[in-house]
């Protein structure tokens, strides 16, 4: 029994022991925990006699003493000391000595009997070892002592006899204890009285001649041999420093004569007040106190273990944006922003805007090579209120996608439920100072949980929570901004406390078995130091520093379940202290909240970035911790100072800290820690990209991590650099960076540039610590890669390969251009490319050697603005930065090239330089680590200079010279290297090199030069694959090869045989000049020997400027590559020319000449347009060309102008064009297409344009030396391809089969002007439209509506057109000029309605229902003149004619459109002045003037029929609106999701709002308000509605009358302060270069928008019910009845509806195509036409012809749907054939334009152009 105790009285002034007069000391459990962890078992318990019974009578006991007695003893039992219990001390109180007198009084006595009876009543089952009486006296000197001895005697064994009687167990014993020096000399004391074992208490004196064995000896003789229990022992005399005491107690004790069973301890520990317990700060301070600061920064360089967890993270609130995206509530730091908190006024609306950039953030993840990402889900995205009954689905979808992406990408998520971003909307209840918020937050982690735990296994319910106590609800300095230090504060801590333990709870009891996951907490702390290290003061201060900061949350967690006792001792005690100012009130956990928290953590997830000097102060009476825990904070001036005043680099407090965190809080609770959080911010100005002292932060702190395992044992399992990218700081908002990754707020692309600090981090993570002898290991063995060689007959002129231009010249543009869905097979080669001039730079460094482009680059005026390559992009020293941008494309294959001067300087292996291989062994280990596999271009055109100066390629020498280098490249590199190319291009080595003498060397001999190098180029070639044959292959592997560039070349007439010879011959002299040797018999192709030997005898030469090979070397050159490579980026277009003959020049000897492909895009490179349909033609020539090989397409890419940084999506269109062309060349034409290089990695020096193209995925800014790289839209576009294999087919491209509702209106439609003709027939008036198409210049070829498709004549015509159409309804408008020549009721015009009646009774008798237009867009002239639609008065006169209209013919119509494409009528007839009446001189108010009226009007006429005639005629009415959807051009980026937004509600919304929801949008109304303003007008360019008028228009529907056609990209265009609608909008739009063209420029077939905007409108307008009053498609040029684009049109866009009524529960009602037949479209005359009957305007009586749409079209209607298999509406019908179509325009046909004669095509250019020049016309008076 080693004893301690008892425990002091805190409260006394003079030390005595604790007698439950007052509270148990709150620091006694952790007293008791330290004796029990330096080996005390026993722990003596004074019982106060008179403070148990204060009247002596055990009847009368005082209950909270008995409790606090029972309260000590079940602590002491709780941490594993046994009570030594003491019934009293020898001396009799005096309260009862003055009644019963001493121990002599026998009524004492039995007072003490009856007190004892009590104590064992109340403690006997908490205690095992009791003392009757302490420190009884047998020295004998006082009077009458032995008979008072003998009493104590007698009364003890009446006490044992009680004892024993109570408790009879085995294991209870009671003693009595004796002290002074005459112990020994009471002879037999068991005879005297009735004991288990002798108590005493001795005296020892250390300076005595006793031995103190011997004195123990003597007691064991007098005791009768009893056991011996050292109750007390007192010590004088001794010397500590010299162990004297200890070794003779050491001594004594293990005497096995003796039977000591237990010794007091007290004098060894020390006189140990409960409150100077040594504790665990003070342990670890110790252990670390005296390192000097060589010891102490002493770098460890060594691995951590494998399986460490190497992670980043970022925060909701600060890189989201999105605030308002998907339905998000606002947050308190939304409002907080809002509110001009942070610095200048910056919000986090945008931020990082990393809602849309999922990819854009785990392609940096990728580069990192991180293996976990720890995020934080957004409360209020999940939860707009904060309750789950706001839960929105759009909020959960962008946490699935970013959790999906972070898997696929073999990234962990670690997700934070809760960092700071509280939903405002709880905080007005009062967040976290409201106890509900518990049973909130247990809810909104129950749904986190449940959705996302199937893959989040690692959870942190709260990050940094101190922070939100502290300054949300402290210091106020975050919101929700309360400054209250006293209550709130607390109170957060408590109740985040208690939801923390709630939802660990939960994922504990619903989701650990299922999940596996773990559930943990993410504590900040800084490392504490005493400022003086010698005060204790301060020593103590810093632990309470710690306890204040850390314990507050850790301790009840990890320790007890309550705060910890120096965080309540404080407390309390400044509550004493400050009666007048309560300084702070903690709250109190019950019993069952405390062991409710107590353990609640799987981990300990630790944020740290900064240690603190503390010293002990005076806090008075101060809230806050410094004033409650009495302790100020400093920092040494020596530690690195931050972009942070409380952020000072101090990394050894890291090992320290976790070392703390291991003791004082999981000795008992053995969980991991995982560092969640250290970083440092620096300036947002200045060096950003180079950020060396981040660097060193992480290197230091990472360190310390490691120290902290390695050398101290802390379990350490995961270190987390705070943060990803730079973010929303806050307060500080923008002005601090932490990032990882550069983040530009400027540019609201925000585009993400990794600093030097990711560069570092990577490598870390790829050492996987600090020991970099850990090298490059390849995950996967290499492959062995089959040989094939192949040798074939020669081409024939023209070759056998025509048949790709018979196959695919003759298709359609529609067909062309059709986009194929589908992936490549597994194995398929992704790739990137890069070539050594162009990205090495280190151009003379470490002994490499000039090259012959150093040498061009070098003098003055080779390239404008004389660029070179010394550093380019810097890579010869940026290894790292390269493996980053590979690792984060997850490409399969790297193509490079190989610097020959840096491997041999003068170009011979005797001038080896072993550094330039050393660089080459590298970047190959570092593409092998991470699986990617090299392929190695020998020669990229950079020749060594010195070998130039013997005459380069047209020297021979060169042959062996080459093989050599080859040589040491495959003996070097190729154990490693399984795909090499010899040369790149050689083409263009041989003509732009030695014949133009464009690029080095800048030989100008364009007759023989090119012939003479190509020769030598082609032999060295086959030498170096036979070496690599001979020597190489059979150990190594590979596979040796070419990669030849070559143009697509199309003829500029397929039905011309000649110009199809010409194509041939083009591409024979580009690519057969190699490609025929090689591939097929070892000699040039015929074609060129042809030419080249005609010209040269034509020139007068004696033989051919082509040199010849010998048959030897046929043999060798034939067969020399394991697959084909080809580059390939354009197509020309190729005609028969009779060339000249001098001078002599590979140009001319091809008599053909080349032109762009004019229908394409351009690109930033003259003549080279991307013209995607080439390379799926090209691919099939080579395969019929060359024998069926195995293709890779080892270059691809696009040039793009430097103004164009990271928002590059022409490259991602050039990218989705090409790329599927392979595709389709590999799916549909069996061509072998094996893999595929994207060119290029990085912008890098491109040639002669220097850095002004780039064709990087990657843009690197050259103006910075550290030549950051940061990723373009298009390197997202090309992982997500690489990813997919391909474009697999997205849901949106299946069919779905299924079937419309029964009474689905199925129609076609047309207009009055567009068809009827008839325009001064009978009466009828003039229209806005007569007069605007008999203007000159308004209308194509001066086309008119005079005659049209003669309609009004021809009733019967088009009625049985719509018979075999099978519609069930036809939507045709009225004439209103023909009704009402002059516009008003005073004219009728009887001829012009009975024309109508006849129509309508026609459609009837054929059971087609008239569903008629009042207003399709032609206007009385006479109410033009009076100012139309501007005119208020045009709503009277609207509603009049309407009232004449339902009135003449209602009885025979149900269906109704008031107006139809208001917007058209707005903006193009007001505004562009595009169509009639053609104004365009006031676009900032008229079409807004217009539009209002044009609602009004609409209103008016449906309350008219609503009351007037709906009773009796039982129709319904509505008007047609128009919309196209818009997409974001970039879908990842926030501005063009905001425009797209703003194009459609300044579209549809502007008339579909007021009509469904009541007036015009928020958004039109702020957008036009502010930029009127801001314009200097006094009020908005919009008109007002009334509260009246906006009640008259809301709702006047009933149904949505929707037209549709296409869709659009948006992008914002800022239009400065001009005022018109598109500057309104704020918006420009493109078409996605996949979507099929169609006769009218602006539509393009994008099917899957009319999904899109049907939703929409279900969304916006209640699901009104929708019916579809036009969709359909144009042509123009030559006639073909085969219109297969409309059928293809109408199965696209009509599934997409059915797919929006099934599946989206969209009610829609109707369908109608556009248009029954081919008419006058507007200001595009007959050029384009949309009907499905074409209307041959050669025949006098425009005879009307089915396409084959319309069999198509009557099918759909016929099944309704789209049914599955088989099904009787299939089954086809006898045809029809007595219709015929009459002669048809020939395509040479001329028509007239602008006064000129045009042939249609060329008519048809002038058109387009002169529309856009007359819109920016409209613009531009405004502009100047």
């Amino acid at each position: 029994m080693l004893i301690g105790g008892p425990l002091r009285n805190p409260d006394e002034v003079v030390t005595d022991n604790f007698v439950c007069s007052s509270p148990i000391p709150p620091i006694s459990k952790e007293y008791f925990e330290y004796l029990q962890s330096r080996g005390v078992t026993h722990f003596k318990v004074p019982l106060s006699w008179t403070q148990l019974l204060p009247t002596g009578l055990s009847s009368q006991p005082k209950q909270p003493v008995v409790a606090c007695y029972q309260t000590l003893l079940k602590q002491l039992l709780e941490v594993g000391l046994e009570p030594v219990v003491i019934l009293h001390g020898s001396t009799v109180p005096e309260t009862l000595r003055s009644r019963y007198g001493g121990w002599e009084s026998q009524q004492l006595v039995e007072m003490f009997q009856q007190y004892a009876e009590f104590a064992f009543r109340k403690f006997g089952a908490l205690a095992h070892t009791w003392v009757t009486l302490s420190d009884v006296n047998v020295d004998g000197q006082q009077e009458g002592a032995s008979n008072l001895l003998e009493n104590i005697f007698q009364l003890n064994k009446k006490v044992y006899q009680l004892y024993h009687q109570m408790f009879p167990g085995v294991g209870r014993r009671l003693s009595l204890g004796l002290r002074g020096a005459g112990i020994s000399s009471v002879s037999q004391i068991k005879d005297l009285t009735t004991i288990d074992f002798l108590s005493v208490h001795l005296e020892y004196n250390c300076a005595s001649a006793s031995n103190f064995a011997e004195e123990l000896r003597r007691l064991q003789i007098s005791s009768g041999n009893l056991p011996i229990l050292i109750l007390k022992i007192t010590v004088e005399g001794c010397s500590y420093d010299k162990f004297q005491l200890l070794g003779n107690f050491i001594q004594a004790l293990t005497n096995n004569d003796m039977q000591i069973i237990g010794c007091d301890m007290m004098e060894m520990l020390g006189e140990l007040d409960p409150l100077d317990v040594p504790n665990r700060y003070q342990t670890v301070w110790n252990k670390f106190e005296s390192e000097t600061t060589t010891e102490r920064d002493l770098f460890l360089n060594e691995s951590f273990p494998d399986g460490f967890q190497w992670a980043t993270s970022s925060e909701s609130f600060k890189v989201e944006g999105g605030w308002m995206e998907g339905g998000k509530g606002e947050t308190i730091w939304d409002r907080f922003g809002h509110e001009n908190q942070a610095f200048e006024n910056q919000t986090a609306d945008l931020a990082c805007d990393s809602y849309n950039k999922v990819d854009y953030d785990v392609y940096l993840l990728r580069g990192l090579h991180v293996n976990t990402f720890q995020f934080s889900i957004s409360w209020a995205r999940i939860f707009p209120s904060g309750h789950r009954s706001s839960q929105s689905e759009k909020g959960a979808l962008y946490y699935d996608k970013l959790i999906n992406t972070l898997l696929e990408s073999d990234i962990q998520p670690v997700v934070t439920l809760y960092h700071w971003d509280l939903p405002q909307a709880l905080q007005e209840y009062g967040g976290w100072t409201n106890a509900s918020i518990v049973e909130a937050f247990e809810d909104y982690a129950d749904f986190c949980f449940s959705r996302f735990g199937d893959r989040v296994k690692t959870w942190n319910t709260f990050s940094s929570p101190w922070v939100v106590s502290h300054a949300g609800y402290g210091t106020g300095e975050h919101p929700p901004g309360v400054k209250d230090y006293v209550v709130a504060s607390y109170q957060v801590t408590h109740n985040i406390l208690k939801s923390h333990a709630e939802a660990w709870h939960v994922y504990n009891d619903k989701y650990r078995k299922t999940q596996g996951g773990k559930v943990g907490i993410a504590l900040n702390s800084d490392w504490a130091e005493p400022t003086d290290p010698s005060r204790p003061e301060d020593v103590a201060a810093a632990d309470r520093y710690l306890q204040f900061m850390l314990g507050w949350f850790a301790h009840p967690i990890f320790v007890n379940g309550d705060y910890p006792t120096t965080l309540k001792t404080q407390i309390e005690q400044k509550r004493n202290e400050c009666p007048l100012s309560e300084p702070a009130r903690l709250p109190v956990f019950t019993a069952e909240e405390s062991k409710r928290i107590h353990g609640t953590a799987d981990f300990f997830g630790l944020n740290h970035y900064t240690s603190r000097l503390v010293n002990d102060s005076d806090g008075g009476c101060n809230p806050g911790p410094h004033g409650v825990g009495d302790f100020k904070t400093h920092v040494d001036p020596s530690w690195s100072s931050t972009a942070s005043d409380w952020i000072f680099s101090a990394p050894w407090g890291l090992r320290r800290l976790l070392k703390y965190i291991s003791v004082e809080y999981l000795q008992d609770t053995k969980v991991p820690i995982h560092i969640t959080g250290n970083g440092m911010p620096t300036e947002y100005e200045g060096d950003t990209i180079n950020d060396t002292h981040r660097v060193e932060y992480m290197k230091s702190y990472i360190n310390e991590a490691l120290k902290a395992m390695s050398l101290d044992g802390v379990d350490v399992q995961r270190f987390t650099v705070q943060s990803l990218m730079d973010g929303f700081e806050g307060r500080q908002g923008y002005s601090e960076r932490f990032g990882l990754h550069y983040v530009d707020f400027n540019d609201n692309d925000r585009p993400r540039t990794p600093k030097q600090s990711a560069y570092f981090y990577a490598q870390v993570i790829g050492q996987n610590g600090f020991n970099s002898s850990r090298g490059y290991v390849s995950k996967e063995a290499f492959k062995q890669y089959p040989h094939k060689a192949s040798s074939l007959s020669s081409s024939e002129v023209p070759s056998k390969s025509k048949i790709v231009w018979e196959k695919f010249s003759h298709q359609t543009k529609f067909k062309t251009k059709m986009y194929h869905y589908g992936t490549f097979p597994d194995g398929f080669h992704w790739g990137v490319s890069s070539s050594a001039y162009q990205i090495e730079g280190g151009w003379n460094a470490d002994g490499k050697g000039p090259s012959v482009w150093d040498t061009f680059t070098h003098k003055p005026g080779s390239i404008p603005g004389n660029p070179d390559g010394d550093v380019a992009c810097d890579s010869y020293n940026r290894l790292d930065e390269d493996l980053y941008m590979l690792r984060a494309l997850r490409t399969k294959s790297y193509r490079f090239s190989l610097s020959w001067s840096r491997i041999f300087p003068d170009g011979r292996r005797s001038s080896l330089n072993q550094k330039g291989v050393d660089y080459y062994n590298r970047l190959i280990d570092g593409l092998l680590a991470y699986n990617i596999t090299p392929m190695v271009t020998l020669y990229h055109w950079d020749l060594p200079q010195a070998l130039q100066t013997l005459g380069g390629w047209e020297n021979v020498a060169m042959i062996d010279i080459c093989n050599d280098f080859c040589d040491f490249c495959f003996a070097t590199f190729g154990d490693r290297v399984k795909f090499w190319m010899t040369f790149n291009q050689p083409q263009t080595i041989a003509w732009s090199g030695y014949g133009l003498g464009q690029i080095p060397p800048n030989v100008k001999k364009p007759g023989t030069a090119p012939y003479t190098v190509a020769h030598n180029l082609i032999k060295a070639h086959a030498k170096a694959y036979h070496t690599y044959d001979d020597k190489y292959r059979k150990t190594q592997g590979g596979l040796v090869s070419i990669a030849l560039n070559a143009d697509w070349v199309e003829p500029v007439d397929v039905n011309v045989p000649r110009e199809v010879v010409a194509a041939d011959r083009a591409l024979q002299f580009q690519l057969g000049w190699f490609a025929h040797p090689i591939f097929k018999n070892g000699d040039y192709p015929d074609a060129m020997k042809w030419q080249v030997g005609n010209k040269s005898e034509l020139q007068g030469l004696p033989e051919t400027r082509l040199p010849s090979f010998t048959e030897e070397e046929k043999s060798l050159i034939k067969g020399t590559a394991d697959m084909f490579c080809v580059n390939h980026y354009t197509t020309k277009i190729a005609s028969h020319a009779t060339l000249r003959l001098s001078p002599q020049s590979y140009v001319y000897d091809q008599d053909l000449t080349e032109e762009e492909e004019g229908d394409s895009p351009t690109t930033a490179i003259s003549k080279q347009r991307a013209v995607a349909w080439g390379l799926r033609r090209l691919l099939n020539w080579i395969k019929e060309e060359y024998g069926d090989p195995e293709i890779y397409i080892t270059e691809n890419g696009v040039a793009t102008e430097t103004k164009t940084t990271w928002d590059d999506t022409a490259r991602v269109f050039y990218y989705k064009t090409y790329i599927d062309e392979a595709l389709k060349a590999h799916d549909l034409d069996g061509v072998k297409v094996k893999g595929y290089i994207a060119t290029s990695l990085m912008d890098s020096f491109e040639w002669l344009h220097g850095y002004n193209v780039g064709f990087g995925l990657h843009h690197v800014d050259f103006t910075n030396p550290n030549r950051p790289r940061t990723p373009k839209y298009s390197a997202h576009y090309y992982y997500q391809v690489m990813k997919d294999n391909g474009f697999p087919e997205p849901d949106d491209e299946k069919v779905l089969h299924g079937h419309f509702r029964k009474d689905f209106i199925w129609s076609t439609a047309t207009a009055s002007y567009q068809i009827e003709g008839g325009w001064r027939a009978d009466g009828k008036g003039l229209s806005i439209w007569d007069k605007f198409a008999h203007t000159p210049l308004r209308v194509f070829n001066d086309d008119n509506g005079d005659i049209a498709c003669d309609s009004y004549h021809k009733v019967e015509e088009d009625v049985t057109m719509l018979k075999e159409l099978k519609v069930t309804h036809y939507r045709f408008s009225i004439s209103w000029s023909r009704v009402l020549p002059d516009g008003t009721i005073k004219n009728i015009n009887e001829a012009g309605l009975n024309y109508y009646h006849r129509l309508v009774d026609g459609l009837l008798a054929a059971n087609i229902q008239p569903h008629i237009t009042l207003y399709h867009w032609d206007l009385p002239q006479a109410l033009q003149d009076v100012g139309g639609w501007e005119n208020d008065t045009i709503v009277l006169r609207f509603k009049d004619y309407a009232d004449f209209i339902f009135r003449s013919l209602g009885h025979k119509v149900k269906f109704w459109i008031t107006i139809n494409e208001p917007y058209n009528i707005a903006n193009v007839g007001h505004g562009y002045g595009a169509a009639a009446p053609g104004i365009s001189f006031r676009p900032g108010t008229l079409p807004y003037i217009v539009g209002h009226n044009l609602l009004k009007a609409h209103a008016e006429a449906w309350h008219l029929y609503n009351e007037k005639y709906r009773p009796s005629q039982k129709g319904i009415i509505s008007i047609t609106i128009n919309s196209d959807w818009s997409e974001p051009r970039n879908p990842h980026k926030q501005e063009d999701i905001d425009a797209a937004r703003r194009v459609v509600e300044f579209y549809i919304g502007w008339f579909a709002h007021p009509v469904f929801n009541g007036d015009y949008s928020d958004v039109m109304k702020t957008i036009i308000l502010e930029r009127s303003l801001a314009a200097g007008l006094s009020k908005s360019r919009l008109p007002e509605f009334t509260p009246e008028e906006i009640k008259r228009i809301k709702g006047t529907y009933d149904y949505f009358g929707f037209n549709h056609y296409t869709t659009v990209l948006a992008f914002p265009v800022a239009y400065g302060n001009l005022q018109h609608y598109d500057a309104d909008r704020g918006a420009g739009t493109i078409a996605d270069r996949t979507w099929l063209d169609s006769g009218s420029s602006w539509l393009k077939v994008s099917p899957f928008g009319f999904r899109k905007i049907l939703n929409f409108i279900k969304e916006e307008y209640g699901n009104p019910p929708i019916i579809i009053t036009e969709n359909g498609i144009s042509e123009r040029g030559p006639i073909d009845l085969d219109d297969f684009h409309r059928s293809y049109y109408y199965e696209k866009y009509i599934n997409q509806v059915l797919k929006a009524y099934l599946l989206d529960d969209v009610d829609i009602r109707g369908y109608t195509a556009w248009s029954l037949m081919d008419n006058l479209e507007w200001a595009t005359g007959f050029s384009e036409r949309f009907g499905l009957f074409y209307v041959n305007h050669s025949d006098p009586n425009l005879t009307r012809v089915a396409k084959t749409s319309v069999a198509r079209y009557a099918t759909i209607i016929k099944c309704n749907g789209f049914p599955n298999g088989t099904h009787e509406c299939l089954d086809p019908e006898p045809e029809d054939d007595t219709t015929s179509i009459t002669a048809l325009p020939a395509p040479g046909d001329t028509v007239s334009f602008l006064g000129m004669k045009l042939s249609i095509s060329d008519a048809e250019t002038g058109l387009v152009t002169t529309f856009s020049l007359l819109v920016v016309a409209a613009f531009g008076a405004i502009w100047s």
